[in-house]
């Protein structure tokens, strides 16, 4: 059998590849918890807070990060609690950034090009609003999604 060094361990083919796909199976359900956050978060300051949604987006946006970066590190990338806590969460939150700035744009054009759509299939203004700005959500997480997990393992946790 052909085993790969990785430090000081030797693994067997395929190893590694299975460790990954396992991680991201992990960074993927903790993104799901943050998602919940997320559109719970939008939802209620749009609902019953009557915050603008570009606002309410960012705000739940930045709470799930929050909670996704103390998952990763906590059960994702549990080796990563030996290194500082401080730079993590710094570089975590520059990735978290520019995710910020992709989901906004994404979520902006999708809401925009889908409410008249929305509406039109809903007949109901109230309803399609809130189906265009739920659905466009969604869409932006799953977009920004694989710039997370990339730049978080190759940045924010690499060479764990």
């Amino acid at each position: 059998m052909d085993y790969q060094l990785r430090g000081a361990k030797l693994l067997p083919p395929g190893s590694r590849r299975r460790k990954e796909t396992k991680r991201f199976v992990k960074f993927a359900f903790v993104g799901a918890l943050g998602a919940v956050t997320d559109v719970t978060i939008l939802n209620l300051l749009i609902v019953f807070a009557g915050f603008p949604s570009n606002l309410a987006n960012g705000t739940g946006f930045c709470a799930a990060v929050l909670q996704n970066f103390l998952l990763n590190r906590w059960w994702t990338y549990p080796e990563s609690r030996i290194r500082n806590s401080r730079l993590q969460m710094a570089k975590f939150a520059l990735v978290s950034v520019v995710g910020l700035g992709i989901n906004q744009l994404v979520f902006g054009f999708s809401d925009e090009l889908l409410r008249p759509y929305w509406i039109d299939w809903l007949s109901s203004a109230e309803l399609g609003f809130t189906m265009s700005y739920n659905s466009a959500k969604l869409f932006a997480i799953g977009v920004v999604m694989f710039w997370n997990f990339a730049a978080n393992r190759l940045w924010t946790f690499k060479g764990l």
